[in-house]
């Protein structure tokens, strides 16, 4: 996997961290509730996030290697799969650049599976310390979110469990700065996240990257 593939599934992560904000801001708030008074809440924030990252790496192994499988018994499976992936990128930058949000349909489809989930999560609160905040956080990492699936078809085409893995963890990772400030309520630093220019500037060039991975799958299929 090259490196331009995790340094872009960083800056999606980053782009999309103001939507993480809407869609686990109140997770956010709740955890800030179950943290024991006086305490620090820094160490919490880590674990928590270290859970959920985690729960993002996990599915991206799971994804590459299903990916590897299919490209394997498929001879077109590698192809067809990045193709997927790229149209995937594409409702994603249409997102991020705020064209169109049909991929919030899509976070429909895991409800389901997050509503099995959720009640485990309630055997770790409140925290008696930040041990407890790491399980948490990784059963709300299965929280249904167009963002984390569209880039998870992109783990689905990379190839193997590592570099799903890999990806998944570098999307992770650029999603952390902007929750980490929602939890210490930095407004100011939270503006310079949703600046429209910001937003603009990686849709466009996530966009123009996902027709460069369809130009390429259509060649490898031709």
């Amino acid at each position: 996997m090259t490196e331009l593939n995790v340094l872009s599934a960083f800056l999606v992560g980053v782009a999309g961290g103001v939507h993480c904000v809407g869609m686990c801001g109140g997770v956010v708030a709740a955890l800030n509730a179950v943290i024991p008074p006086n305490e620090n809440k820094l160490p919490f924030t880590l674990a928590y996030n270290f859970g959920r990252i985690a729960s993002y790496t996990l599915a991206g192994a799971i994804t590459g290697a299903l990916g590897q499988m299919a490209t394997h018994f498929v001879p077109v499976g590698g192809p067809i799969l990045s193709l997927l992936s790229a149209l995937m990128l594409i409702l994603l930058a249409c997102y991020l650049g705020n064209w169109w949000r049909g991929l919030v349909h899509i976070e429909a489809l895991g409800q389901k599976i997050f509503r099995s989930l959720q009640p485990m999560s309630k055997r770790f609160i409140p925290f008696k310390n930040p041990a407890y905040a790491i399980p948490y956080g990784f059963i709300w990492g299965w929280l249904p979110c167009g963002l984390v699936y569209s880039t998870l078809t992109w783990s689905l085409a990379v190839g193997n469990a590592v570099d799903g893995a890999l990806l998944m963890l570098a999307f992770g990772l650029g999603t952390l700065p902007t929750l980490i400030i929602a939890s210490i309520g930095s407004t100011y630093l939270m503006q310079g996240f949703k600046h429209p220019v910001v937003r603009q500037v990686i849709a466009t060039g996530l966009f123009m990257y996902a027709i460069f991975l369809i130009y390429r799958a259509i060649q490898s299929i031709s």
